[in-house]
């Protein structure tokens, strides 16, 4: 043991370094992992726990006054209903904030979708105008209990008592209004009725929308919510974040153990002697195998209980939405689990590969085999002996056939250094197609800057002339959203008519065409998985009771209610409904026009006529990717340092057979030295190439799979630009090059003695 040890600390005395680098680069592996699972956990498990606690419902109908709700208690596989609750659709106002909402009406807590009081205290006849809201109201309008609300348009005023957590669907700007409870008698002019149905089998909620329809009749159905959209909304990008460190850490993960492979095995055939020594007096080879794994099972350690220690203690403060994740994380049940298993699973995958490396160390024979004094695969080609006789520089030359000679391990080492790379090209590819939702966002989906609702009091002409008199806005095209039931009434998604013949809707197509004719109409990635149908199908939805034939004749990127739209324009709806008024205006601003500064303008403009909104950009919700992007690249940039030290000292290895022969045909030193640096920088550009070559497509795939399974569509991913590509291969050949040269300089420096031992 005590030889065994000395063998070791004298390894890691040569190979600092080295060393060095596979601890970071584990540290950095096990914290992406243990992120991943922090973000995986806070995006299901609160929402889960409030669902719970709350016995929220499995199904929400928002249904017309008229309706007769109380029927849906009897129906089967209805456990318990709550409401029917009056409901009013207002816009409140507070510290210069303004969110639009819907005002519900009940009298005590319900037993199921109870709401789970935060702050505050639940409502009281003693206050007439009080109201709870839910959290994510409150935190939108800067609000707690004490502060008065306003009703814009309107002389009233209701008082927040409370800030509750509830399981339905969150407040989200111009897609879903906030939800605010308040007795019955501050709804004084409802506009519709809500209930909530909770089932006994939650598998069975397709069905149990279908029976409510029938029953009530689909001209009573407003809108319908599902448990499972409720989750998908409040998981938000938390899943995302979590994919993308989980994919990118396994990703690492790998790399890093193809690293520690590749380090042990070069590190094997440059000691081959050594280990025949030590064979020789008395190392079984069990014993040599074993000075391996230990060791770098000992760096794997250390860097994963670094990574551990630091994510426990440090996590919860880091910034954002990440340190939030991990303080959520950190108070579940399962935290501890995880906090021991991921650093273990890495631990345990490094050890394997190093396993699978270091058995070769004790097959090594006791007796050293003579090194072949000119292997076949190390002949000169007829293109290189041609180059030299052209007069090309022989370090190029030599350098280059060096480099691809022994064809096994050359690909061996190009692929190792090719998967950090290609990950790293995937991680660009991911910054670059953020970067496009921010840079261009009418090419994902959101033309429009500014959505405007104008009050009851203006005309269409005249909001428009409104809209259209300040210099920056470009168009305000008219525009009404309706909730619509799809084919077979399970479920309701969003129509749109949006901008008019004479002057259509910029929407994003990624496939098809756009919708000219009548009844044509463009539909989302959501409501084509949803309906089951393809571009050039036709589709019938409800509205009320009026049905709605349309043509999909394309596909839009949509980055709203999860791709469950379907787009046409305003005349195809008039063309069904005559009466049909523009409820909201999609304003499209002039390039380099700042959306507060019009929305401002507009607001003041319209005398408080006009309710201005930004439209909500889903990349705004994206910013702290960027940050685990530049993480990413920093640890695969490490586990490509690593992989690219160990091919120089292999190459400089290698390469000592040869000098006495390099020496003896006039080659100078420094020639010596080119030939291996242009051998090292002739991998790293073959590995720059690969992973350009496959990274790019893989990047491709997974960004618009991603987009396909969230319903936004397939067809927003965006590669790096040319200039970050050529800086990317600029910096990997000439950083390889870089660090060649010294190694390189020194072993053609050596003494002849030192020479003359290399090769015998």
């Amino acid at each position: 043991m005590r030889a065994t040890l000395r063998w070791a600390h004298s390894d890691l005395r040569a190979h600092r370094g080295e060393a060095l680098f596979l601890v970071l680069a584990t540290a950095g592996v096990v914290a992406s992992l243990l992120l991943a699972t922090a973000l995986f956990g806070y995006a299901t498990n609160p929402w889960q726990r409030t669902f719970t606690q709350a016995r929220g419902a499995h199904v929400t109908l928002h249904t017309t006054v008229s309706a007769d709700a109380s029927k849906l208690a009897d129906l089967d596989g209805v456990e318990s209903v709550s409401g029917p609750h009056p409901t009013a659709s207002v816009t409140l106002a507070a510290r210069g904030s303004r969110a639009s909402a819907e005002l519900r009406g009940t009298v005590g807590q319900p037993g199921t979708g109870r709401p789970l009081i935060t702050s505050g205290h639940w409502l009281d006849h003693a206050v007439p105008d009080g109201v709870v809201l839910e959290s994510s109201l409150a935190r939108a309008l800067l609000t707690t209990p004490g502060d008065t609300l306003t009703l814009p348009g309107t002389a009233r005023t209701l008082t927040v008592v409370g800030v509750a957590d509830s399981a339905e669907p969150r407040y989200r700007p111009g897609e879903q209004p906030g939800l605010v409870w308040a007795l019955p008698s501050a709804v004084t002019d409802p506009d519709g009725r809500v209930t909530g149905l909770r089932l006994t089998d939650p598998a069975d909620t397709g069905y149990a929308v279908q029976r409510a329809v029938t029953v009530l009749g689909a001209g009573a159905i407003g809108e319908v919510s599902t448990w499972q959209q409720a989750r998908a909304a409040a998981q938000g990008d938390h899943r995302l974040l979590g994919q993308v460190l989980g994919l990118f850490g396994t990703g690492a993960l790998v790399a890093a153990g193809f690293a520690v492979h590749g380090a042990i095995s070069t590190r094997i055939r440059g000691h081959l002697r050594d280990i025949s020594v030590l064979k020789a007096i008395g190392f079984t080879p069990g014993q040599v195998v074993r000075v391996f794994l230990l060791q770098h099972l000992g760096y794997a350690l250390l860097g994963a209980v670094a990574a551990a220690a630091l994510t426990e203690a440090l996590g919860s403060g880091t910034p954002g939405r990440l340190g939030d994740a991990v303080g959520v994380w950190q108070g579940l049940p399962g935290h501890t689990v995880a906090l021991f298993a991921v650093p273990v699973g890495a631990v345990l995958f490094i050890g394997a590969t190093t396993g699978l490396a270091a058995w070769r160390a004790g097959r090594v024979p006791s007796v050293p085999v003579p090194r072949p004094a000119a292997p076949e695969a190390g002949r000169l080609t007829g293109v290189a002996r041609r180059a030299l006789g052209a007069r090309v520089p022989p370090a190029l030359v030599l350098g280059g056939h060096k480099a691809f000679s022994r064809r096994p391990h050359s690909l061996g080492t190009v692929a190792r250094l090719a998967l950090p790379l290609l990950l790293i090209v995937t991680a660009l590819s991911a910054w670059t197609t953020i970067d496009r939702f921010h840079s261009s966002p009418e090419r994902v989906g959101l033309p429009a800057a500014l959505s405007v609702r104008a009050d009851a009091s203006l005309g269409d002409r005249e909001a428009r002339a409104l809209l259209e008199r300040d210099p920056q806005v470009a168009a305000a095209h008219p525009g009404v959203e309706v909730a619509a039931l799809v084919p077979g009434q399970t479920a309701t998604i969003a129509l749109r008519g949006f901008g008019t013949r004479r002057e259509p809707y910029p929407f994003a197509l990624a496939e098809g065409r756009a919708a000219h004719g009548p009844d044509e109409a463009v539909a989302g990635q959501g409501l084509l998985d949803l309906l089951h149908v393809r571009v050039g199908d036709w589709v019938r939805v409800t509205v009320g009771d009026r049905p709605q034939i349309l043509h999909i004749v394309g596909r839009s990127i949509e980055p709203e209610n999860a791709g469950r739209v379907i787009s046409t324009s305003l005349d195809t709806l008039r063309g069904n409904d005559p009466g049909l008024r523009p409820a909201l205006y999609q304003v499209r601003l002039d390039p380099g026009a700042d959306p507060a500064a019009v929305a401002e303008r507009l607001a003041g403009a319209g005398d408080g006529r006009l309710d201005v909104r930004r439209v909500t950009n889903p990349a705004e919700g994206l910013s702290a990717v960027r940050a685990v992007v530049v993480g990413l690249i920093a640890v695969l940039a490490l586990i490509g340092l690593i992989e690219l030290l160990t091919a120089i000292g292999g190459t400089v290895r290698e390469g000592e057979r040869d000098l006495l022969a390099l020496k003896a045909i006039g080659l100078s030193p420094r020639q010596i030295t080119g030939i291996t640096v242009t051998a090292t920088s002739c991998t790293a550009l073959a590995a720059v190439l690969v992973a350009m070559g496959l990274g790019l497509p893989l990047a491709h795939w997974l960004i618009d799979a991603q987009g396909r399974s969230s319903g936004i569509g397939a067809g927003i991913a965006r590669g790096p630009s040319s200039a970050l590509l050529v800086l990317l291969a600029a910096a990997a050949v000439l950083g390889a090059a870089a660090l060649a040269t010294l190694p390189a300089a020194r072993a053609a420096r050596r003494r002849l003695a030192d020479t003359l031992s290399a090769v015998t």
